[in-house]
């Protein structure tokens, strides 16, 4: 299990990141447009800069949902590949089966 405060600074950075995200677009636009004035673009490279570190969608890391894992995560079960075995085993998933040969 990870530290509350982990998961707790994740979701945090998830809300900064939708919070933020409107404008992240609308300043890289500016800045990536070439026919603008080279002063223009300038300037919303540097309003870019300020905006807070966490709002960037990069910083973002998946973690397990049920227990804040940070490794070995399946993006298309949202889990970690610990979760994911105990509720294989429990039949919890449905059509996953443990395998034997």
């Amino acid at each position: 299990m990870a530290k509350k405060s982990m998961v707790e600074r994740e979701l945090k950075r998830q809300r900064m990141v939708a919070k933020f995200a409107a404008k992240r677009t609308a300043l890289r636009e500016i800045a990536s447009n070439l026919e603008l004035p080279m002063e223009e673009r300038f300037s919303a490279r540097m309003k870019l800069a300020e905006l807070p570190r966490n709002s960037s969608p990069t910083r973002l890391h998946n973690r397990c949902e049920l227990t804040g894992r940070p490794h070995a995560y399946y993006r298309k079960l949202k889990l970690s590949r610990i979760m994911l075995r105990d509720l294989a085993s429990f039949g919890q998933i449905p059509g996953m089966v443990k395998s034997s040969w």
